[in-house]
């Protein structure tokens, strides 16, 4: 792809992977962990996107920031950093990217905490994009689905058209969204240009476009000021641009994509790339040490110094119901 205008490619980092407690904590978030052959989902996430874009931004919080620099200087990346005072959801954090950069400037957002694999059909996706970018549209990426998975989110679509945009189904409902065939998972992935997107967030959402707009011009070398910060009404792009704007296009894209958001779906990342289980399907993350499974199936057991997590495959998506709980309580294991 040639980058005959400027390409930034700016990496969302906030979150703390409350689905992957006790692995990910608030002082090291999931994007973090060098569990991937050595490297962080972050690390990855640099590396992928290298060569696609001539500048990288990062839009990340006050108490991971200094993270994400460490993986900057791993990768020798420079890099433009936003560091926000407080979480305000995407539709601020996207804004802020879109304040640092010129008008006419393309931005490839991507998280910081996916899989992606088969780089030729995901090279192919993100030309496409910028290409309908370039011609003043706001792209989506969808994910031809494998599966009818219910920790996604959905987008109707008819060929580069969106029909629709679905919250996460329940498996009866996946299951039909499947079967309909042109339903796709939502990548959480966009490409536009800068003044495109912000003219749409200042029509269909002017609150979070002021009051973003007041926080980047106060903002001193990328850090966000928290008072100003916290005025920001705290909405997902999706809510405040996607599903409203005229200017959205889709890009159907093959390439294979997950956002590890649970335990089932490191499990199958890890067996894929040769990750020890024994003949029942059972597998410890997190430690070396001899562990014998008797009378279970699916079981994972997840090891770290403080905290360990036994639980059957299938009931992934429920961690962060024991994550809320010890938030109630303000534990620290959470830290």
């Amino acid at each position: 792809m040639s980058l005959d205008k400027s390409v930034t490619h700016v990496i969302l980092t906030g979150g703390v992977g409350s689905r992957l407690w006790p692995l990910s904590r608030k002082s090291r978030p999931k994007q973090y962990l060098e569990i991937f052959e050595g490297k962080s989902l972050f690390e990855m996430t640099v590396e992928r996107n290298s060569h696609l874009a001539n500048k990288v931004m990062v839009v990340g919080n006050i108490d991971n920031h200094q993270l994400s620099g460490n993986v900057m200087g791993k990768t020798n990346t420079s890099y433009i950093n936003i560091v926000e005072a407080t979480p305000r959801n995407t539709a601020a954090a996207i804004a802020f990217a879109a304040f640092a950069s010129e008008p006419d400037d393309i931005l490839i957002i991507t998280p910081s905490d996916h899989i992606i694999d088969l780089m030729e059909n995901y090279n192919q996706a993100i030309s496409e994009a910028v290409s309908k970018a370039n011609d003043g549209f706001i792209v989506t990426f969808g994910v031809i689905p494998t599966k009818p998975e219910t920790g996604y989110g959905y987008i109707e679509a008819k060929g580069d058209k969106v029909i629709s945009f679905r919250e996460k189904p329940n498996e009866t409902t996946a299951k039909e969204f499947i079967a309909k065939g042109n339903f796709l998972w939502n990548s959480g992935m966009f490409c536009f240009k800068a003044n495109v997107l912000l003219e749409e967030l200042k029509q269909y959402q002017p609150d979070v476009y002021e009051k973003s707009k007041a926080v980047w011009e106060a903002s001193k070398n990328g850090f966000l000021d928290f008072n100003l910060s916290m005025e920001i009404p705290s909405i997902s792009i999706d809510y405040a641009v996607m599903e409203r704007s005229k200017k959205i296009k889709v890009v159907p894209a093959s390439f294979s994509w997950s956002d590890l958001g649970s335990f089932e779906s490191v499990y199958d990342y890890l067996v894929g790339k040769g990750h020890a289980v024994d003949t029942n399907g059972n597998m410890v993350i997190g430690c070396d040490k001899h562990t014998t499974f008797l009378g279970v199936k699916n079981t994972i057991f997840v090891y770290t110094d403080t905290a360990n997590l036994i639980l059957q495959k299938e009931s992934s998506q429920d961690v962060k119901d024991i994550y809320s709980e010890l938030e109630k309580i303000n534990s620290e294991l959470l830290n």
